[in-house]
């Protein structure tokens, strides 16, 4: 048995306008769950956080209490909404997480990286190991210290996504011929009405990635010259909300055969043409910083990219029946934390072990042994 506690931790101020809660804005404050192992000390403890998701109820909290490991499930301040969800200021959340629990006497703290907490994980290790982030993508000074982000012993990803940057130029429908109009399209690339056949050939494959990274081109192009006018004139917002349709549209949900696994067709989000319609999806809500920040070419926040510049010992958990993360995710980063990474697969796991308590477990039992070994 394990106890549970509510955790509210105070953070520092974002932008203006963060939270259209005005108590939120004066005293900004996160909120969490730790699950404590029942008579046990403080050795070990585990965060698993995401961006935006609300990681209080998550799966690994008890299997992981229930093993000797304290574990927080915490929320960043963006929980539900990434509209105007900034990486670097998700730090000083996760940040302030860390010095909580270290100031409840842990001795050891660990990151568990699920889904898009994985580049947020390792993302808060490279700047905790070699703070670089001291300004925004759009220019703007971070604030961020040292003194911001303590350490932390080692990194657990478990169905690691390798960030939102890199998430979007994969799924972006390259088919979408007007940002104004959620409709309008190109047949030729309309993955969910084209006449290619399944399984693709490599050449629509090249050319459709090709026109997503087209498309993501000319979004970025036009939030950087929007902020460049809004900066260059008197009176003018410093910021403005702007949308992106059609969001869910990669070759992999329909053709098993590329990137193969044991995935089943499909998106881990339904039927993947409805989502990609849907009116709240990835990357739907955006600031022109948001943007730039999340989803753009330039993001701080390439979880491979920032695992390569860390020192800690790592895990890899693999699912092999992920639709969202895939052989060649794991290959990036298996590459990032060469000799310091042990890669541990999950044999039919999908992206979220649903329906899977068995899988939980053993989940939380390579964790565990993972812990005891190397850190």
């Amino acid at each position: 048995m394990s106890d549970l506690e509510l955790v509210v931790i105070d953070v520092q101020p974002g932008v203006a306008m963060e939270s259209q809660s005005g108590l939120q804005a004066l005293r900004p404050r996160i909120f969490g769950a730790l699950m404590r192992p029942k008579g046990q000390g403080t050795g070990t403890a585990a965060i698993v956080m995401h961006p935006t998701s609300n990681f209080m109820g998550h799966y690994l909290l008890e299997p992981l209490a229930g093993r000797g490991i304290a574990c927080l499930g915490l929320n960043s301040r963006y929980a539900g909404n990434d509209t105007m969800l900034l990486m670097e200021t998700v730090l000083q959340d996760l940040g302030a997480g860390v010095k909580w629990l270290r100031a409840q006497g842990y001795r050891k703290v660990v990151l568990v990286g699920n889904s898009g907490g994985a580049a947020l994980s390792a993302f808060y290790q490279s700047q905790a190991e070699s703070l670089t982030a001291t300004h925004f993508v759009d220019g703007l000074p971070t604030h961020l210290s040292p003194a911001d982000l303590p350490p932390v012993d080692g990194l657990m990803l478990s169905a690691a996504h390798p960030g939102r940057s890199r998430l979007l130029a994969e799924w972006l429908d390259p088919s979408v011929i007007d940002e104004a109009d959620p409709l309008a399209t190109d047949p030729a690339f309309d993955l969910y009405a084209t006449s290619e056949p399944v399984p693709f050939s490599q050449d629509f494959v090249a050319r459709f990635r090709a026109a997503q990274l087209a498309r993501r081109d000319r979004i970025e192009a036009g939030v950087r010259a929007r902020l460049r006018m809004l900066r260059g004139t008197p009176g003018a917002p410093s910021d403005q909300t702007f949308l992106v349709y059609r969001t869910h549209s990669d070759p992999r949900f329909l053709d098993i055969s590329l990137d193969a696994n044991d995935r089943p067709v499909g998106s881990i989000w339904g039927d993947a043409r409805t989502v990609n319609y849907a009116a709240n999806a990835m990357g739907r809500f955006n600031t022109l910083r948001s943007w730039l920040s999340q989803w753009s070419s330039g993001s701080q926040a390439d979880g491979p990219a920032c695992l390569a510049r860390t020192s800690v010992p790592a895990l890899l958990m693999t699912h092999t029946a992920d639709g969202s993360t895939f052989p060649s995710t794991a290959a990036l980063w298996r590459e990032a934390g060469s000799h310091r990474l042990t890669e541990v697969q999950v044999k039919g796991g999908n992206h979220y072990l649903a329906g899977q308590p068995d899988l939980i477990n053993q989940s939380a039992d390579a964790m565990e042994a993972w812990l005891q070994q190397n850190v």
